[in-house]
């Protein structure tokens, strides 16, 4: 990896200071600091609610095939916080009772990586969940509960580990169902297979579009999971405008971004770091990470972190060589008012769609009373405008939570608890420009509150804060020193 060759003072520095503060033997906890276990109680509480009479199965994320750490999928991690590798949950809506079931430790693996949770009265107590058996008795426990007949809900999609949103998921699985040479069954559709063996007179069902919608709407300890996200990506976005010069390739800022994340406990990365100079931002998913920054370059940065298994989506643009050209402040500087006007407009108890509704002659004002120095400057700005004219989905944007495109539901209005980006687009195609930001939005009951809101968006607030010292501006490699 090129970091390390980057920032041997500050990494060094980082390791030390970790080898300092942590405790002698110290190992990964046996189960989640990120909430307490009445938090996962709660989300379960939410699911016996949802399912009645019925009983819902779901299985963990196995153990890796990589020297990475293990994450939790997602859905599991939502309703019991257990990060141990192929545990199996049961949640019978007629007691109202969760049975966990843990595989048996490998004597190898915990010599080599630390202790795992194991069935005992030791996971008893941090899990908060009183039933928990070796997972080899959930077959019995399983076909026991659900012989006469009961319904079963397990999900169908795809689970969502690390840096996985369910479009991704789902694509993925289209594409090996099309693929003759990568047919296999998924992992859920064999887990199923599985269950209806064990309970002939069961019917399955896809848990899933309860989950999502019980996802959909976050608590505050959830919130603040996002809040802490965000806050850290708003830190990388801050220190890469401090940090970028022309001469710097996208893949420093992204490193920028990695640093940043590691320094402040991220366990991963919420996506792939895009980082796109100059024409490559008209991709909006762009991510080679090879381009050189150029003197008059528009840089796009759009990364954020995993933390506590919650993510951001926050996205800025900044002029590379610190100061925007007379037609960037003209462009961007429109967007921006463009932009501002959708968001004064977003409040609680209204749908998008009416939100938009309200929104659109207010830009078409802005775009009527400004000059544009080119015909094509005024067309794409109209453009933006009728974009939303004639959106006909009720969207704002797309939700964030445990993955930075979350899980979705049909809904009417913005609730109390609603976490989403709002992400337009402004496009020269004449000229390959492309214009995007990004915030973070929780809808509040009076309100909402804009968490990325301290990253600046206006011009003089970028080039002011490009103007301070950066942290990593004197750790640029040439490109001879990459490649020699």
């Amino acid at each position: 990896m090129t970091l390390k060759m980057r920032l041997p003072i500050h990494v060094s520095l980082l390791a030390a200071i970790v080898m300092l503060t942590a405790p002698l033997g110290a190992s990964r906890p046996l189960f989640t600091a990120a909430f307490p276990p009445a938090e996962f109680a709660d989300h379960r509480a939410r699911v016996f609610d949802a399912i009645g009479d019925a009983v819902a199965v779901l299985q963990g994320a196995p153990e890796l095939s990589s020297y990475l750490r293990f994450r939790q999928n997602n859905h599991f991690f939502y309703l019991t916080g257990v990060e141990a590798p192929r545990a199996l949950v049961l949640l019978d809506g007629r007691t109202k009772t969760t049975t966990l079931f843990l595989a048996p430790a490998n004597d190898a693996m915990v010599r080599a990586e630390g202790p795992v949770l194991v069935a005992g009265k030791d996971a008893e107590r941090l899990t908060g969940i009183a039933d928990i058996r070796p997972r080899d008795a959930f077959r019995e426990t399983f076909t026991a509960l659900v012989g006469a007949g009961r319904t079963v809900y397990t999900p169908f999609r795809g689970e969502s580990v690390a840096a996985v949103t369910p479009d991704a998921v789902q694509r993925h699985a289209a594409a090996a169902a099309a693929d003759p040479w990568d047919e296999q069954p998924s992992r859920e559709a064999g887990f199923r297979q599985k269950l209806a063996a064990a309970a002939p007179a069961a019917s399955i069902r896809d848990l899933d579009p309860i989950l999502d919608k019980l996802r959909v709407t976050k608590t505050a300890r959830e919130i603040a999971a996002i809040r802490e996200s965000t806050r850290v990506a708003g830190l990388a976005m801050a220190e890469a405008m401090r940090s970028a010069s022309p001469g710097m390739h996208e893949h420093e800022i992204e490193a920028i971004g990695d640093w940043v994340f590691k320094a402040h406990a991220a366990q991963g990365i919420a996506y792939f770091g895009l980082v796109a100079t100059g024409a490559n931002a008209i991709y909006p998913h762009y991510h080679a990470g090879t381009d050189e920054l150029k003197d008059g370059n528009l840089v796009l940065f759009d990364y954020a972190p995993d933390i506590d298994y919650y993510s951001s989506d926050v996205t800025r643009m900044f002029p590379a060589n610190g100061r925007f050209s007379p037609a960037q402040r003209e462009l961007y500087g429109t967007y921006v008012k463009l932009y501002s006007a959708l968001m004064a407009g977003i409040r609680p108890g209204a749908a998008p769609s009416a939100i938009i509704s309200q929104v659109v002659p207010v830009m078409d004002r802005i775009v009527s009373s400004t000059s544009f120095s080119q015909p094509a400057y005024r067309a794409a700005a109209e453009r933006f405008v009728d974009g939303f004219r004639h959106n006909t989905r009720n969207r704002l944007g797309h939700f964030v939570g445990m993955e930075v495109h979350d899980v979705s539901t049909d809904f009417d209005t913005l609730t109390p608890g609603m976490v989403f980006t709002i992400e337009p687009q402004l496009v020269v195609p004449e000229e390959r420009i492309y214009i995007r930001l990004e915030d973070v939005i929780v809808v509040t009951p009076t309100g909402y509150e804009n968490l990325s809101s301290f990253v600046p968006i206006d011009i003089e607030g970028i080039e002011k804060t490009m103007a301070e010292a950066g942290r990593f501006e004197s750790h640029h490699v040439p490109e001879s020193a990459l490649r020699p």
